[in-house]
């Protein structure tokens, strides 16, 4: 193959369109990377045989692959997992990707280490969330045992509390009408899903129920007492005590408070 015209390409000012004679006379063209034009040091006049030709177009896809792959990092850091999944997505083959792969991490673009540190931090400034569902979210992303456990080391007993605290006092702000086992149970799971550990926890629970929950379980007593009282009052007065007694008992609620209630409504 005989290259008859270089030049730039209309599009895209770094790929350049050459133009070439085959064997048989035949007439073709297609466009190159700028970088794979010096590479083959491509101009008027060069031959070039099979397998030059093939060498010419591997490295083209490269090029193009790795074209993409920065397009891909332009937004955030990604893993070498995404990465992979996001060149195949693309219909790259697994050579391709394996030598953009190695490219990328000579320059440092892509680095599960430095991902996971980064992704952590990002996760202890801007969110609620405890280490356990960090980590499940650094598995999704491909990242290592090894390195997971690393980077949360700077997720500190002390900053994991700090959170939990948080995400407590935010709750208790939107959360009402619970009696304290209501509350608790509700409290330890969500702080459960959140993704922070039992000692954490417990922790938070201990530090925060006794001193806050007899002003929110009254208040919230209250709350269902008046509503189970709308519904129960025109029964005679056994019936209606015991089916009282049944709606708040489910509830939670102690009897022994109760009892407090049912007394404060009969004076009412």
């Amino acid at each position: 193959m005989l290259i008859t015209k270089v030049a730039v390409h209309k599009d895209d000012p770094e790929r350049f369109m050459i133009s070439a004679l085959k064997e048989n006379g035949e007439s073709v063209s297609f466009s190159v990377d700028q970088d794979v034009l010096i590479e083959f040091r491509l101009k008027k006049g060069t031959e070039i045989d099979e397998f030059t030709w093939q060498e010419i177009v591997y490295a083209d896809e490269v090029k193009k692959a790795y074209h993409a792959a920065l397009y891909f990092l332009a937004y955030r850091m990604r893993s070498e997992k995404e990465m992979i999944d996001y060149l195949k997505k693309k219909g790259i083959s697994e050579a391709v990707v394996r030598d953009v792969l190695h490219k990328l991490r000579k320059q440092r673009y892509i680095d599960d280490r430095e991902f996971a540190f980064a992704f952590v931090r990002t996760q202890m400034k801007t969110t609620l969330k405890g280490p356990n569902v960090i980590r499940k979210e650094l598995e999704q992303f491909g990242i290592s045992g090894e390195m997971i456990e690393e980077s949360l080391q700077m997720f500190t007993f002390d900053k994991q509390l700090e959170a939990a605290t948080k995400l407590y006092e935010k709750t208790k702000k939107k959360t009402t009408k619970r009696s304290a086992y209501q509350w608790k149970q509700y409290m330890e799971q969500l702080l459960q899903r959140k993704g922070f550990s039992r000692s954490v926890i417990d922790e938070v629970l201990n530090d925060h129920q006794h001193i806050e929950n007899e002003e929110k379980e009254w208040e919230a007593l209250e709350y269902h007492a008046r509503k189970a009282h709308r519904r129960y009052q025109g029964h005679d007065r056994w019936t209606y005590e015991q089916k009282m007694k049944q709606s708040l008992y489910r509830k939670g609620f102690s009897i022994e408070k109760i009892e407090k209630v049912l007394e404060m409504l009969k004076d009412e």
